[in-house]
């Protein structure tokens, strides 16, 4: 018998925001994956082991991604990524990947369990909490309401053509191009909120565009409307 892989969605950053089944699941698998170089300085396993203390008992492994577009380097650290995630599903072993929000919105795992549910292995997705979501929260207000829609944009790339949808537009990760987003929003006339590190250890607040700098961190969300917020 071979193992499961489980995807777990961890949220955007506050332990509190771990599901149930998340947490019933981190308990129950032998192995834990999480991104990042040293497993237990990862920002993943930081949060989750506030919610599941037992984390500092099991066996917890790095699953590297370097932070880049560069297709040969992305799909060879894809490779050796699975290929790790392999060899403990052949021992019999269940694993639980962590991923940050949830884990079928721009994480790194579905480019991994592919690669092995083709090779034949179980994969189970568990859904967290989204950032936007969280953001919103924490923003004390709605994402879209009645027949408003609601567009989640990557800032990493091109926003331009974006910013014209019509409803709310959330752009996320947008911190390392964070004075040409701005530029892209001023132009477009939107009223932005910005929620940097939510519900994290500095965590930071902006509810107009003057407020946000020219810099900001990785885990920055910007929510932007049509018009003034109510």
């Amino acid at each position: 018998m071979t193992g499961t892989l489980y995807g777990i969605g961890i949220g955007p950053g506050d332990p509190e925001l771990l599901t149930l089944k998340a947490v019933r699941l981190i308990r129950e698998c032998g192995v834990i994956a999480v991104p990042g170089r040293d497993p237990r300085q990862s920002v993943a396993y930081r949060i989750a082991v506030q919610a599941v203390p037992e984390l500092e008992e099991k066996e917890v492994f790095a699953v590297e991604m370097p932070m880049v577009k560069d297709p040969e380097i992305l799909n060879a650290s894809f490779q050796a990524a699975a290929a790790a995630l392999e060899e403990k599903l052949r021992e019999g072993r269940d694993v639980a990947f962590l991923t940050l929000g949830d884990v079928t919105i721009y994480s790194t795992y579905l480019y991994l369990y592919r690669r092995l549910e083709e090779k034949g292995y179980r994969t189970v997705m568990v859904n967290g909490i989204p950032s936007f979501c969280a953001a919103a929260a924490r923003l004390n207000m709605g994402l879209a309401e009645r027949a408003e829609e609601l567009h989640i944009i990557p800032a990493t790339y091109q926003v331009e053509g974006s910013l014209s949808f019509p409803g709310t537009k959330v752009l996320m990760k947008a911190g390392k191009q964070m004075e040409r987003v701005k530029a892209s929003l001023k132009e477009a006339g939107l009223a932005v909120s910005m929620v940097e590190n939510c519900g994290m250890e500095g965590e930071r607040v902006y509810r107009s565009l003057e407020e946000i700098g020219g810099e900001s961190g990785y885990y920055s969300l910007i929510i932007a409307k049509e018009g003034q917020h109510e």
